[in-house]
């Protein structure tokens, strides 16, 4: 059976560090596939790496605008929202198409390791195995049907959290699938920040959220900055 044609769509920031190598290795991939980055504006080269293996469109900044903005660019049947700076496995591509063949499948996400190995690393990873939507942090991908994209409305502009957000109402409709194999995605903010402060200001404001406080009022928490872009 001939796979259907698939759009990865990443949202992006600043991130020439790893855009093109993200991308390379999307196409190396089998089966249809089309590349869409959503760029919010970035003042590196981001488009420059990504334009000769991408469609490129600007949106205003915000992952949640920027991957509705990039959904809005294609027509294919099969949307997957990746980061800049993770790897889809082969065994997370099969996995996928093979979760899809089943038609109550309409979305879900993948298992989550990092490109490097620590303790506090692995437990983080290990988390990810639980099928709870509290859980399914944007890093781990998010494919899903464009028929149900669009009745679902796509993303919330929220500042953070825009993931979870959308699990969440996914997972209340049926239908979410929780892949039991790996994307792999960069631990270059644990580097940058240290991985014990930044896994408790994650957990901080993970709990804000699940506590009911408005993402609104986090925003500005969970900012890049070069020093984690470049890592």
């Amino acid at each position: 059976m001939a796979q259907p044609r698939v759009a990865v769509v990443i949202p992006t920031l600043n991130e020439a560090s790893c855009i093109a190598d993200t991308l390379r290795r999307v196409h190396a991939l089998p089966g249809p596939i089309e590349c869409i980055v959503a760029d919010g504006h970035s003042h590196d080269q981001t488009r420059t790496y990504a334009s000769p293996y991408a469609t490129v469109c600007i949106s205003p900044r915000g992952r949640g605008r920027q991957m509705n903005r990039g959904a809005a660019q294609t027509t294919a049947p099969l949307l997957l929202f990746l980061h800049a700076d993770t790897t889809v496995t082969p065994a997370a591509w099969r996995a996928m198409h093979h979760a899809l063949q089943r038609p109550s499948v309409q979305a879900g996400t993948f298992r989550l390791a990092f490109d490097r190995s620590t303790p506090l690393l692995r437990f983080y990873a290990q988390c990810t195995r639980l099928n709870w939507w509290g859980f399914a942090f944007g890093d781990r991908g998010l494919f899903i049907r464009r028929t149900h994209f669009e009745a679902v409305g796509g993303f919330a502009p929220l500042p953070i959290f825009e993931d979870l957000d959308m699990a969440r109402r996914l997972c209340a409709q049926g239908g979410f699938q929780f892949v039991d194999a790996p994307v792999v995605t960069s631990a270059r903010r644990f580097r940058a920040v240290g991985a014990l402060r930044q896994q408790m200001q994650n957990a901080g404001l993970w709990l804000r959220y699940m506590t009911g406080t408005p993402p609104t009022k986090m925003g500005n928490a969970y900012a890049y900055n070069s020093s984690v872009r470049g890592s």
